[in-house]
């Protein structure tokens, strides 16, 4: 291969590096924001909490998070993605830092220690609501049309890796270094993040001297139309149909996921018969499928899109996932075998992430200069879904046991697909753009 055609190619893949970058973002946000719930253990006798505070702890970042998306997303918007992600890995470091730090050490009362959680969970959790609406914004500036279920994939791939290899990372930095250190270990990584990132990508592709002018005009393809549009406000957003429906169906994603969040574990303990060892390994293999089934769900969203537009293309990609994933949750549920149950919510997972960059893509087709607040929008809407599980979860439980609370998530799954039927019909999603018609240049 002659050096000019290895440098053009090198030059054709810049625009994965930049998604990989934005998958980077979203394994250290899964990295910081999980590294508490393995350290609990050691810092709840520590520093004298007790469960339900820690419950409380756990919650504050919760908050943070879902509070500050539209505005977090709303500021990739205006003041680009290099700044705004830059800046919240910063943040990420602080907080993490401070977490180990002040808690029983420099603030040694009971009610001292409490509120230095909170607080810094909290701003941990405003900060990484960038990571995100943000990303997804990223992603709009950096890839065509058609390769934007693609792209998001990427990034959704970094925080399903990052939910198998956290614990186990955590668990082992806290024994070997104690709990303070973790912390401060793991908080190096989002300094070293921002750094990269900082250094190597710009907001506008056309600024970059790595970006030839054969990838910038396949990445910039039908976006000089967009681009000329004016952001709209974040009020005029959440009057916009468009906006609505996706929200409102992807309510029903957060609802579904946070179920395998947060009850996962605890399921194949209590139900499963699985020591609390072994659960924990077992708890990783639906994350590791979901690694490798999201890649797939964002490149057959973009194959879809090429030919049909780009919401049929989301649609039949969320449709095939959230339909397979809400049988096999309701199969895992009812099978008597622990392996097969195993197998069957490690395909849940999956088919659940399979869809996920479809939801991502449909985002970005629809919000033109809006992509981070929009984006933020939609998944506000998700957390919302998971703050209903995470509280009606165990209340399910009690009351008619775990073969209803799965099942609830898989009637939610099923109804997230019966509503996709619908949208993209009947008028809805009207003015989603369809895919430029050019040639894709492979790297």
């Amino acid at each position: 291969m002659k050096t000019s055609d290895m440098k053009k190619r090198g030059q054709i893949s810049f625009r994965r590096f930049v998604a990989v970058m934005v998958g980077a973002f979203a394994f250290v946000s899964y990295l910081e924001r999980m590294n508490i719930s393995v350290a609990a253990a050691a810092m709840m006798p520590d520093l004298s909490l007790s469960k339900m505070e820690m419950g409380q702890v756990f919650s504050s970042f919760l908050w943070g998070y879902a509070i500050f998306q539209v505005p977090a997303g709303k500021a990739g918007d205006v003041y680009g993605p290099r700044l705004t992600l830059t800046i919240a890995a910063i943040l990420w470091f602080v907080a993490s830092v401070l977490t180990g730090w002040l808690p029983g050490s420099v603030f040694t009362g009971s009610i001292a220690v409490m509120a230095s959680l909170l607080i810094l969970r909290f701003l941990l959790g405003a900060a990484e609501a960038a990571t995100f609406p943000v990303g997804a914004r990223a992603i709009r500036n950096w890839t065509p049309v058609a390769e934007r279920g693609f792209g998001n994939s990427i990034m959704i791939a970094g925080a399903s890796i990052s939910a198998a290899v956290a614990s186990p990372l955590v668990s082992w930095l806290m024994v070997r270094v104690g709990w303070r250190a973790s912390f401060y270990i793991t908080s190096l990584v989002a300094l070293v993040l921002a750094l990269v990132w900082r250094l190597t990508v710009t907001d506008n592709p056309a600024e970059h001297k790595w970006v030839s002018a054969s990838e910038l005009a396949l990445i910039q393809g039908d976006q000089s139309r967009l681009a000329s549009a004016r952001p709209m406000a974040i009020s005029k957003l959440l009057m916009n149909r468009n906006m609505l429906w996706l929200a409102l169906s992807y309510t029903c994603e957060g609802y579904v996921l946070f179920i395998f969040v947060f009850w996962l574990y605890i399921y194949l303990v209590e139900v499963r018969g699985f020591t609390m060892l072994n659960g924990g390994i077992v708890a990783a293999l639906p994350w590791l499928t979901a690694f490798v089934c999201t890649p797939l769900g964002g490149a057959l969203c973009d194959r879809i899109a090429a030919r049909k537009g780009s919401i049929t293309g989301a649609r039949t990609v969320i449709m095939i996932g959230y339909g397979i994933s809400g049988v096999l949750l309701f199969a895992a549920a009812r099978s008597e075998s622990r392996i097969l149950s195993v197998a069957a919510l490690c395909l849940s997972v999956g088919f659940l992430y399979f869809a996920e960059p479809a939801f991502w893509a449909t985002a970005l087709h629809i919000s033109g200069e809006d992509a981070g607040a929009s984006s933020g929008i939609m998944n506000t809407a998700g957390i919302f879904g998971g703050i209903i599980s995470t509280s009606l979860v165990p209340v399910i439980v009690k009351h008619f046991g775990w073969m209803a609370a799965l099942g609830s998530g898989a009637a939610v799954a099923i109804a997230c697909t019966c509503s996709w039927l619908v949208i993209g019909r009947a008028g809805f999603l009207q003015g989603a753009p369809a895919p430029p018609k050019q040639e894709i240049v492979s790297s």
